[in-house]
C-alpha cells in the first residue's frame, strides 16, 4: 500500500523535487499545497495522509501557529516541519508541540526521502548535526543577507519602535535609522516597516 503524503510548501521547484523523490520508487502516492488555506482543505476534504510536510514560512503559516494548527485537525496523524531559514530553536519549538519531525532543506535528496518514510512510519526526526549546533546553523541565510547593524535595526522594528526610539538605543542619528529602515525593505522585499517586521518573525529571527 502506498504512503500517501502532503507537502505544502509555497515553492514550486521544492514541491516538485520532493515530490520527484519520493514518487520514483512507486510506494509513495504525493499531494501538493502552495499555503497553509489549500494544506487545510486537503487535510478536511481528502482522505487521511499519512504525512503532512508544512513549510515553515509559507504564506498563512505565521511561524509555528500554522503548525498547531494543522497538529489540531489532523487526528493525530504525523506533521512535519520542513525550512530552509528556522534556527535549531525553532525545530526544538516544534518538537515539543508535537511536530513528528524538522527537515532542514539542505539536506541531500536520499537522507530527505528516507527522513519522510521515517516520519510517515510515526519516528521523530531530526538531523544530529542541525539539532547539535555543529555547521553554526543557529545563523540562518536570512540572517546572513544582513549587516549587524541592519539586526539591530529589524529586532527594533519588530518590537514596534519608532525611528527616534531605535536610534536613541543604538545612540545613532535617526536619519541613519531612516536609511537602515529602506535597505531593509529593500533586501526583504518588504512593502513597508510592519511587512519587514513580520517577514522577519515569520523567518524564525530573533
Amino acid at each position: 500500500m502506498s504512503l500517501r503524503i502532503l507537502i505544502a510548501d509555497d515553492h514550486d521547484m521544492v514541491r516538485e523535487t520532493i515530490a520527484m523523490f519520493l514518487d520514483a520508487d512507486g510506494a509513495t502516492v504525493t499531494e501538493a499545497a502552495s499555503d497553509l488555506a489549500g494544506a487545510l482543505d486537503k487535510i478536511k476534504s481528502e482522505p487521511p495522509y499519512d504525512l503532512v510536510l508544512l513549510d515553515y514560512t509559507m504564506p498563512g503559516m505565521k511561524g509555528l501557529q500554522g503548525l498547531q494548527t494543522v497538529l489540531d485537525i489532523n487526528e493525530g496523524r504525523p506533521v512535519g516541519l520542513i525550512s530552509g531559514t528556522a534556527t535549531r530553536l525553532i525545530a526544538e519549538q516544534a518538537l515539543e508541540m508535537g511536530a513528528i519531525g524538522f527537515l532542514p532543506k539542505t539536506l541531500p535528496a536520499k537522507s530527505l526521502v528516507n527522513a519522510v518514510r521515517f516520519m510517515a512510519a510515526g519516528e521523530t526526526y531530526a538531523p544530529v548535526t542541525f539539532m547539535s549546533g555543529k555547521d553554526n546553523p543557529e545563523e540562518t541565510d536570512f540572517e546572513k543577507s544582513l549587516s549587524e547593524r541592519e539586526r539591530q535595526v529589524l529586532r527594533g522594528l519588530m518590537n514596534a519602535q519608532s525611528n527616534k526610539e531605535i536610534a536613541r538605543d543604538l545612540d545613532l542619528q535617526e536619519v541613519t535609522i531612516k536609511l537602515h529602515v529602506k535597505t531593509l525593505c529593500r533586501k526583504l522585499d518588504a512593502k513597508n516597516r510592519t511587512d519587514a517586521a513580520i517577514i522577519a518573525r515569520d523567518a524564525g529571527f530573533v
